[in-house]
């Protein structure tokens, strides 16, 4: 019985001792990737009419938040609905 409990044990650290190894290289990944995207920010800052690509950006996003009452889709039902 006792060799049954250790090898459970065993068993356990092991897949403890992986979600460990999975864990680290997760973070090293997340790391690797906020490094990347903020350096290819910092790129793109250097590159010329960034500021007008930003405006532009801006008023795309400020149409999209607020559509035009003539664009939004209205709801029409399709049918009458059985009670």
């Amino acid at each position: 019985m006792k060799a049954k409990k250790l090898s459970r044990i065993e068993e356990l650290e092991k897949k403890l001792h992986a979600s460990i190894r999975v864990t680290e290289q997760l973070v090293k990944q997340n790391t690797f990737l906020r490094d990347l995207a903020i350096g290819t920010l910092e790129t793109i800052k250097l590159m010329p009419d960034y500021e007008e690509a930003i405006q532009k950006l801006k008023e795309q996003s400020a149409k999209q938040a607020r559509p035009d009452a003539d664009s939004e889709k209205k709801f029409e039902p399709m049918g009458e609905t059985s009670n």
